[in-house]
């Protein structure tokens, strides 16, 4: 596969709405990255203020926030949330 429809970041945000307490080991399987990728995407949405990481024990619990715009000019008319929503019914 040469290409998708969406990029890492995307991928990792669908895959956190789904599952807030997934393991980093978990996201990278699932996206075909490693988990060094996953943990710098996950910066990247934290640092973005698309995303919380807090401590639930030695687990990280993760909390997309959904209310910011998307960030390609194309698509800042929508929201974090309407992309998620496309994916809520799988």
């Amino acid at each position: 596969m040469s290409w998708t429809f969406l990029s890492n970041h995307g991928h990792v945000a669908v895959q956190l709405a789904k599952n807030p307490d997934i393991k980093v080991a978990e996201l990278a399987k699932l996206i075909g990255v490693t988990e060094r990728h996953i943990s710098t995407v996950i910066n990247d949405l934290r640092e973005a203020g698309y995303l919380e990481v807090s401590k639930d024990g030695r687990n990280n619990r993760y909390r997309l926030l959904v209310d910011g715009p998307l960030r390609h000019n194309a698509e800042s008319y929508k929201t974090l949330q309407d992309l998620l929503h496309v994916f809520a019914d799988e």
